[in-house]
């Protein structure tokens, strides 16, 4: 059973950054595929980007130009760095296999992203 931990989360200005971190355990074969989700008060999780084994990166719409995923060499560390916060970004951040359902139970504490003046 694969499991994440992230991190990195917390209180920014609107225009600012924030670096996001994941960790994961598990088999490298369950984690080839990875991705950041979202989930903001009284809304449904959503994804935010994804980033396949060999490299390959999506992003929604409203994380295009702001935000890049990444993964560490050790395929393990999966990052997300993100800019030009707005207030609207503010949600719960999780990382997961891309694909992963609501109903996975692999699914970490996330991290909090608030973004405020």
């Amino acid at each position: 059973q694969e499991q994440f931990v992230e991190s990195g989360g917390g209180l920014v200005q609107p225009g600012g950054s924030l670096s996001l971190s994941c960790a994961a355990s598990g088999s490298l074969l369950r984690i080839a595929n990875m991705a950041w989700y979202r989930q903001a008060p009284g809304l449904e999780r959503e994804l935010v980007a994804g980033i396949s084994s060999g490299g390959s990166t999506y992003y929604t719409d409203s994380a295009k130009g702001r935000f890049t995923i990444s993964r560490a060499s050790d395929k393990r560390t999966t990052s997300l760095q993100m800019t030009s916060l707005k207030p609207e970004d503010t949600a719960v951040y999780y990382c997961n296999r891309w694909g992963a359902t609501n109903t996975d139970t692999s699914w970490g504490q996330g991290t909090q992203v608030t973004v405020s003046s």
